[in-house]
């Protein structure tokens, strides 16, 4: 069977009958591992200005919006580079994939060593723009790894572990910038500022030349008989072509609405956590970083639990909407509680909406692999990731544009309706699970 034979078995809902050689290799686990790490490495550095947002505008002497978009800078540079780095990823492979993003990672932490001084935002921001511009060759990575090197029983679990990755990141990224520069001394921040950006260059290096000598694209023989014939399509497919198909599948085109929608708000959440937390707890700085740490910390057990649910029942679209909805749920109740004057019930609401709003992550992930197979994961995923950072900013300023001028409150009910909004778009999203009717 051709490889444009099989496309249309699959899109015909016909399942392939051919038989290949499949192996799976003990190795998958230090490649994923290699994969978090370097995930996390690019990650930790999204939230690290905004989460002491009021320490950076007072040693820069910047505004709080020159501090919002050291976050959003991740979101607008994703969008325009994301398709010639899934081309390149397409074209070249993981591994290479890997090593230009570790580099850019690399690259732009050391340039942030040179920027400990009052007058160089500028030049943090500019290490801090090359941090985000190599998320690129990352973000879209977990699906495509999970299903390249695992066996189709844990590809879900796989790609979960793989997002994992980027929450340990973010996670750290909440925690450890409160710790490091907890005093509003300047010389203080100088401190903490330069002790920051040097553990975070050391450690990014030190992924960069894990990657070099260890971190490898493919195993010898493909995993599952499905990826079997993928890498016969992928190796025969245009890339342009993919995407055309990609954008006249209705059931994806439902889903990048409704994943951009809740990732967007999580986007946004995060960005203006501190101002938040400051709003309704004044003085309680390290207690935004650590609500931070509390939503992702929920959010990689939510991840982990849904990936184990997906490769347990396969039950892709139903498992998402279930999500979906405790997302809108749990931002309700974070809401609603912020005025209660406790911030230990803070704590418990933060990490309600992260179990379920982070842990939507590879959920979202594995449903367009299904819907879309056998278009490469990096791909679709690719595409997904550049629509959630468009909705990233627009939330972003949205909610502080609703912040200033009704309040917090009304600023949360607007993003609980749209959650609600994304919700009713994935209940009406076809079941057509491509993969799954594929893997036998």
């Amino acid at each position: 069977m051709s490889s444009s034979e099989y496309v249309k078995a699959i899109e015909g809902g016909t399942p392939p009958t051919q038989v290949v050689e499949t192996k799976i290799y003990a190795r998958r686990w230090a490649i994923l591992v290699i994969f978090v790490l370097y995930s996390a490495s690019n990650a930790m550095q999204w939230i690290q200005y905004s989460i002491i947002g009021d320490k950076i505008t007072a040693y820069y002497g910047v505004s709080d919006f020159a501090v919002d978009w050291t976050s959003m800078i991740y979101m607008v540079t994703y969008v325009p580079f994301i398709f010639p780095a899934s081309y390149f990823l397409d074209k070249y492979g993981l591994r290479w994939a890997a090593i230009v993003g570790a580099f850019g990672t690399s690259l732009g932490s050391w340039i942030k060593v040179l920027s400990v001084s009052p007058d160089m935002f500028w030049v943090t921001f500019s290490g801090h723009s090359i941090v985000a511009v190599s998320q690129t060759f990352i973000l879209s990575v977990p699906a495509r790894l999970a299903a390249v090197w695992f066996g189709p029983d844990q590809v879900s679990s796989a790609c979960s572990i793989g997002v994992f990755g980027n929450q340990l990141g973010i996670a750290i990224g909440f925690l450890f910038p409160p710790m490091l520069v907890p005093s509003s001394e300047k010389d203080d921040i100088a401190s903490g500022l330069s002790l920051m950006f040097y553990i975070t260059a050391g450690f990014t290096t030190t992924i960069f030349l894990l990657i070099l000598i260890f971190f490898q694209d493919k195993p010898p023989l493909p995993p599952s008989p499905a990826q079997a014939v993928q890498r016969e399509a992928e190796a025969s497919e245009d890339f342009l072509l993919s995407i055309k198909r990609l954008m006249t599948n209705v059931g994806y085109l439902l889903l990048l609405l409704s994943y951009a929608i809740n990732v967007g708000i999580f986007y946004a959440i995060s960005t203006l956590l501190n101002n938040i937390v400051l709003t309704h707890f004044e003085g309680h700085g390290e207690d935004a970083g650590r609500i931070g740490l509390a939503i992702i910390c929920a959010g990689m057990l939510g991840s982990v639990v849904c990936g184990v649910i997906l490769d347990t029942t396969h039950k892709f679209k139903e498992t998402t909407l279930g999500v979906y909805i405790f997302s809108a749920l749990g931002m309700i109740v974070f809401s609603f509680t912020l005025d209660l004057g406790h911030i230990i019930i803070v704590y418990i609401t933060a990490s309600l909406l992260g179990f379920f709003m982070t842990g939507y992550l590879p959920v979202g992930f594995e449903f367009a692999a299904e819907l879309t197979y056998p278009e490469p994961e990096g791909t679709s995923a690719g595409i997904l990731n550049a629509v959630v950072q468009v909705f990233g900013v627009a939330f972003t300023i949205l909610y502080r544009h609703l912040i200033e001028v009704w309040g917090d409150n009304y600023a949360n009910i607007t993003l609980c309706s749209m959650l609600f909004v994304g919700a009713l778009l994935t209940y009406v999203i076809p079941n057509d699970l491509r993969r799954q009717n594929a893997k036998f």
